[in-house]
């Protein structure tokens, strides 16, 4: 078995990190990178935004609200559902044939269903078929996002420089969840510049639409960066992948597969709830209007992003577990000063909601802690494999449990964050939150592969 410990992060790295800096090839492929991150993350996201009127449209008007808004949130899941077999597929030849490659097919599988979501009949049109083709719709989005993610993080920290992996990590992650911020902003606009009969007629395609056709130009992007130079190695040394690399990750790395998917788990609860479950939450159990609670969501969107960013900065300053420590404790204690001020004033919400989402900003430290968690022959299948799997338990099933642990407990949302923030602060004690597999695997500089603490 491999070991699961050669790198060390942060100010403490046991080999000495190359003085190469970030240089404008590298803020090229962060920026092109982060860019088409946004874009498709718009693409899968702008569902929940509009969730309320997406279930009026594509479900009879006869049935319960409750049981709507379930079913809703049910197509919502299976989007997630879908990533391991988008993830396993896409991260498989990712490994095999070049990451490049696997990170401009992603987008385009992401772009063209959501330009068809736009431009879908509704219930009234063509009955049960009309929600059964949403379905088949997020099934393809879920595919898409599943090889995207884990893609995009291996990309982007198999370029940067070791002394600015954390940063460049971290930036993209903004850049990712710049998507949710991206997608909040187009649901206000949209809500604020149309009414709630013509957002029901017509104006809720337009999100979809622009998602569709932005998406499509991102792929257009991506022809410009370049493959990454750690599989150029591999492919040179012949070092890539020659079996199965599902068969190794299963084989050689169950530790860090466990590992990277509880934190998986953790990062589903801060993104699933506070970010997109919450606005429909403050609509439908606080009666708070529907533009107001969607700016809050922006507002809390940005300090994520803003967050995401300080977190990959001082992972590299500070090292990851130190990170985690003080990110997911401040989460436990803002996600109950949230929930339980609400409804509050529109101030006060504004205030919390901002707080909360800066310290979910820590979910940065998840692809930091991950990317390296395995070497790089199987570096993008181990990772997608174990986002993915959790993502799709975790994060697809958690709108549909808390709709029903709603029905008992309206403070259901912050006893569900809180206790994941608990486990996110007990995995920064695991040793792969400050140790793994250096970025370039079998290269003179990566040492030996003797524990470094």
């Amino acid at each position: 078995m491999t070991p699961e410990a050669t790198y060390t992060d942060g100010a403490n790295a046991a080999t000495p990190a190359p003085a190469r800096t970030l240089d404008a090839r590298d803020y090229k492929t962060l920026a092109l990178s982060a860019l088409g991150g946004t874009l498709e993350f718009y693409d899968f996201v702008i569902y929940v935004f509009f969730a309320t009127v997406l279930g009026a449209l594509f479900f009879p008007a006869d049935m319960p609200d409750w049981l709507r808004q379930l079913q809703t949130f049910g197509i919502f899941a299976a989007g997630y559902l879908a990533r391991p077999v988008g993830g396993i597929v896409i991260a498989h030849f990712g490994d095999l044939l070049g990451r490049k490659r696997m990170f401009t097919l992603s987008i385009f599988l992401m772009a063209a269903p959501t330009l068809v979501i736009g431009l879908l009949p509704t219930y009234a049109s063509i009955g049960v078929a009309a929600p059964l083709l949403l379905l088949a719709m997020r099934v393809l989005q879920g595919a898409a996002i599943g090889g995207e993610m884990p893609g995009a993080w291996v990309f982007v920290g198999e370029h940067v420089p070791a002394k600015r992996y954390g940063f460049g990590i971290g930036t993209l992650t903004s850049g990712i969840t710049g998507g949710i911020l991206l997608g909040s902003l187009v649901a206000v606009a949209i809500n604020r510049y149309y009414g709630p009969e013509q957002v029901n007629d017509f104006a809720w395609r337009i999100p979809f639409i622009l998602g569709g056709v932005f998406g499509l130009f991102s792929v257009y992007l991506r022809r410009f960066l370049h493959e990454t130079p750690v599989f150029k190695e591999l492919a040179g040394r012949k070092t890539v992948a020659r079996e199965l690399p599902l068969r190794t990750v299963l084989r050689e790395h169950r530790l860090a597969s466990v590992y990277v998917g509880l934190q998986t788990w953790v990062l589903s609860a801060a993104i699933v709830v506070v970010v997109l479950y919450t606005p429909t939450y403050l609509q439908k159990v606080h009666h708070i209007p529907a533009a107001l609670a969607l700016e809050a969501n922006a507002l809390a969107t940005l300090t994520l992003t803003i967050g995401c960013v300080i977190v990959g900065w001082a992972s590299d300053r500070i090292g990851t577990r130190a990170v985690m420590l003080v990110g997911w404790g401040g989460l436990f204690a803002t996600a109950y000063l949230f929930y339980t001020g609400l409804p509050g004033t529109p101030t006060t919400l504004f205030w919390h909601y901002g707080l909360v989402g800066l310290f979910v900003g820590t979910i940065a430290t998840v692809p930091i802690a991950g990317v390296r968690a395995f070497p790089a022959p199987v570096r993008f299948t181990g990772l997608s494999f174990a986002y993915n799997m959790s993502y799709a338990i975790f994060g697809g099933l958690t709108p549909v449990i808390l709709t029903l642990w709603l029905q008992h407990d309206p403070m259901a949302p912050a006893h569900y964050v809180a206790a994941l923030a608990a486990l996110g602060f007990l995995l920064a004690l695991w040793p792969l939150a400050a140790r793994g597999h250096p970025m370039r695997d079998g290269a003179p500089t990566a040492g030996s592969a003797t524990m470094s603490r």
